[in-house]
């Protein structure tokens, strides 16, 4: 990505922080939500021809990989310390 990002670029980007914020301080649920919004966000940019084929390219790769970050990411999977 270039030195001068999109409006929509910046919309995209600032999603991906609040993941990586809510990820770092265990708030398992708010990454889970941040990365339904940063999905809903890329896909209706995507959708309308917003975004620039490399750029989409860039943050399918980074969609791609916060979805295995975060698959099995929730509290309910998680087994409680006194079982």
């Amino acid at each position: 990505m270039g030195l001068f990002k999109s409006q929509y670029e910046k919309v995209l980007d600032d999603c991906l922080k609040k993941i990586e914020v809510n990820m770092s301080n265990n708030y398992k649920d708010a990454a889970q939500s941040n990365f339904k919004e940063f999905c809903e966000m890329y896909q209706k940019f995507a959708d309308e021809g917003k975004l620039k084929d490399k750029v989409k390219g860039t943050y399918e790769a980074k969609l791609k990989e916060y979805e295995e970050k975060l698959k099995g990411y929730t509290h309910k999977d998680q087994k409680p310390y006194w079982t």
